[in-house]
């Protein structure tokens, strides 16, 4: 997604992490958690932080960085490898986010300085912030540390609603502790602070939410609370507080959000915190903190059931690791370079943070309608932002088939969001709010996803029930204009247009009628795929049916070089185009979004004119006029790899005849834009998505089809893998797979010879095994039938 600026005790981890099969790691790799590099997709827009979290952990501890803007975070992340400035530790972040940023709530920051005037009105950082340098700073999985160039070593760990930091402050210097709990990375509505020093506790809450609120009004609000609890080992020498410009010392409390300015982001100088003393003479200042969505006494019982009184900061960050190491086997590599290995396991790291544990240790969490719920049997644990848009493409499929319970919660838990939320299925949802972010009805092939891949513990025919009259009935919601274009509050924008016109025209209620459109076929094919699996054959034919819709926005004569996908006026006529354009479409241009039709491929390519037609327009789509690969950057006419739109394509060669293609395209992509270093994500990471690509495409698999589990094929990066997935093992052996040797000259499965580019559904179901031979030269025979090409699904006659 890219926007315009562009100790583990609880029942909770322990439903998390039960999926394991058990099995032993490939030897190559005995300890993948120690294969992660968490500061991977720190720079050039990754948007990943390095700080300490389990899998999918609800306490995230990790430095807020600065470029000397207070209201502005260094990246949507909080942390900007290239930005060596700390204002504070923050105990909540989103992953790879396009949007100026969210949560970074209750950020810590030990001074050694006195405390003379307010941090609020330190509105350049240039006060209350520390440099620091990557050589003093280590990121490991649960485990975070940095030594600050104002002499403060800073430590931290995680557990899953809970976290633990050790303070080592410099001899002969105040050492203080600010808790700056207004500043949240986009603001706040509210925010409390009270001190107690008989118990060497520090509690409070702040009230925020305003995620993409910069970008329309339609979320400039608060819709969630979070409350917090740190209890201290050493006795408080000082204390005082602030609001706004004013310092009280001495003071126990403080209250006042930053509130939201017109723009939608904080207004410089206000907000509240308090901020503590110590001696540092005493030795380092630890500090437990729980954290709760639901209330203070929650955050407590958090604390006391993950990381009770006597617990160790080593112990904390050892369980953490233990955590990552069960979640990180569900698969097993061997082969490959080092880098290769990192690069690969810190995917899968990213993969498994979000969505993220919501509910508290007593099955209690805050719903969208602000009221408390408790999870009920079989759901385990209620779980949180979910970016509908990027990780119904692939995210989803792969952290079901790894962790079935996992992927089926996080279906209970869009469906009871969506019944606290008047019926209405959020795309982009942030902690107990929907903030509408992006197109379409992403929740759709969401559920489909996962019920593909083995999550079948939820309430399919009640949630099924939901998105059929969600794409039925138009609200006043689908008919608002309100937060468009990046945040239109209707769950279909303009869905009255897709039941008359069966398309969405240029003028609607939606952010591009095109890409609307490519949205709205891909979630009713979907939904004819949920309806099958519910019994309902009527709701199978007219889902299906609408699914072809798209071929009402394909004009055969929208430019020289053969027909587009594009907008059309609500009377049927086209207006003006070129393929460059991206009128009617979402962060990528017409050329791009021509083949976002990846359930009835073979129907596209019939309307292109044929397999060698659409084989020719692939090729230019990928390289350059000198026959260079163009992959990001090369202008609207080509792939855009580093966002979602793009991410389906390489793999279409394997519907034309022509997968040695797909291989290709693939390991250039695999080779040239991952990579084992802070820039190696390309584009935002969006919670995951993008990293599920590497994963896949790593394995040689890839779930092509929203709400199906066939898996096309490319090639395998590493010699031997194995994927303990939901229903059997996956072993794939691949003896020569290397950087270099990316085509496919043999394939069997299960000890047959397969000539077909793609498994079929029962794959993921069973398992099985593949034995690849691989070479460096193309097969240009291996796969090529038409016969053997993987399905589409066009409507029924």
């Amino acid at each position: 997604m890219y926007l315009p600026s562009k100790l583990l005790k609880t029942s909770a981890l322990a439903c998390v992490l039960a999926t394991s099969t058990g099995a032993v790691m490939a030897q190559a790799v005995s300890s993948p958690a120690d294969a992660v590099n968490p500061l991977i997709g720190s720079r050039n827009g990754g948007n990943t932080y390095p700080g300490a979290v389990v899998p999918f952990g609800m306490l995230q501890w990790s430095p807020e960085n600065t470029r000397g803007k207070h209201t502005r975070t260094a990246s949507p992340s909080g942390y900007q490898y290239d930005t060596t400035r700390i204002r504070g530790f923050s105990l909540t972040h989103l992953s790879g986010a396009g949007c100026a940023g969210a949560s970074g709530d209750i950020p810590l920051m030990p001074i050694t300085i006195p405390v003379t005037s307010s941090p609020s009105s330190d509105t350049t950082d240039h006060i209350y912030a520390s440099d620091f340098s990557h050589a003093d700073e280590q990121a490991k999985v649960g485990d975070y540390r940095v030594r600050l160039a104002n002499g403060v070593n800073v430590e931290l760990g995680a557990a899953m609603h809970s976290g633990m930091a050790r303070f080592s402050f410099p001899a002969g210097r105040p050492a203080n502790l600010l808790v700056r709990v207004s500043d949240s990375e986009v603001g706040s509505s509210d925010a409390a602070v009270h001190v107690d020093a008989a118990t060497q506790t520090i509690t409070g809450s702040v009230t925020s939410g305003n995620f993409c609120g910069y970008l329309a009004k339609a979320d400039q609000h608060s819709y969630y609370t979070l409350y917090f609890v740190a209890h201290f080992d050493r006795p408080f020498t000082r204390v005082g507080s602030w609001h706004n410009g004013t310092v009280t010392l001495g003071a126990t409390s403080g209250h006042g959000g930053t509130s939201y300015a017109d723009k939608g982001f904080p207004v410089p100088g206000k907000g509240s915190g308090a901020w503590v003393g110590f001696d540092p003479a005493k030795g380092p200042v630890q500090v437990r903190v729980g954290i709760s969505y639901v209330s203070l006494a929650n955050a407590r019982a958090n604390l006391r059931a993950e990381i009770p009184a006597d617990s160790t900061l080593a112990h904390v960050t050892s369980q953490a690791r233990d955590a990552w190491n069960k979640a990180l086997g569900h698969i097993a590599i061997d082969g490959g370079t080092a880098d290769q290995r990192t690069t690969f396991y810190t995917a899968l790291y990213h993969v498994l943070l979000h969505p993220n544990v919501f509910s508290d240790v007593n099955g209690e969490y805050r719903g969208f309608d602000q009221h408390i719920h408790h999870v009920k049997t079989p759901q385990h644990a209620q779980y949180a932002n979910f970016s509908g848009w990027d990780i119904y493409r692939s995210q989803l499929q792969l952290l079901t088939w790894l962790m079935p319970k996992v992927g089926s919660d996080i279906a209970q838990s869009l469906y009871n969001q969506a019944r606290q939320n008047h019926g209405e299925w959020d795309r982009w949802t942030h902690n107990s709010g929907g903030t509408h972010v992006m197109s379409g009805d992403p929740a759709v092939p969401a559920l489909a996803d996962i019920h593909a891949f083995g999550g079948h513990d939820f309430d399919l025919r009640g949630a099924y029930a939901s998105l059929a009259r969600a794409a039925t009935v138009p609200t006043a919601h689908d008919e608002s204009n309100a937060g468009c274009n990046v945040e239109c509050v209707g769950e279909r924008p303009s869905l009255d247009q897709w039941l008359k016109l069966h398309y969405i025209a240029t003028k609607s209620h939606a952010w591009g009628g095109a890409a609307e459109t490519l949205e709205d076929v891909t979630a009713d094919f979907a939904l004819s795929q949920l309806a099958t699996e519910v019994g309902d054959k009527a709701g199978e034919r007219k889902f299906l049916a609408r699914a072809g819709y798209w071929r009402n926005l394909y004009n055969p004569k929208a430019a020289p070089d053969g027909g587009y996908i594009q907008n059309r006026n609500a009377d049927g006529s086209w207006p003006a185009f070129t393929p460059g354009t991206d009128d009617g479409f979402v962060e990528a241009s017409a050329a791009v979004y021509l083949w976002m039709v990846p359930f009835d491929v073979h129907g596209l390519f019939q309307q292109l004119g044929g397999d060698a037609t659409a084989i020719a327009r692939l090729d230019r789509f990928f390289h350059t006029a000198d026959g260079k690969w163009a992959f990001t950057n090369a202008g609207p006419l080509h792939a855009e790899l580093n966002n979602e739109p793009s991410v389906e394509t390489p793999w279409l060669y394997d519907f034309a005849g022509q997968p040695y293609k797909t291989q290709a395209t693939v390991r250039a992509v695999v080779n040239s834009l991952w990579k084992n270093a802070p820039g190696g994500i390309p584009g935002n990471d969006d919670l995951g998505e993008m990293s599920s690509w590497y994963v896949w495409s790593a394995l040689g698999l890839y779930p092509e089809i929203p709400g199906r589990a066939e898996l096309v094929l490319g090639s395998p990066l590493f010699t031997h893998a194995v994927v303990h997935g939901s229903g059997g093992d996956v072993t794939i052996d691949a003896p020569k797979a290397s950087t270099d040797t990316p085509y496919v000259h043999a394939l069997e499965v299960d000890g047959k010879a397969w000539n077909k580019p793609w498994l079929p559904a029962s794959f993921v179901a069973h398992g099985g095994r593949l034995g690849f031979t691989l070479q460096a030269t193309p097969d240009r025979t291996w796969g090529s039938s038409m016969a053997d090409a993987p399905p589409s699904f066009p409507p029924k006659s």
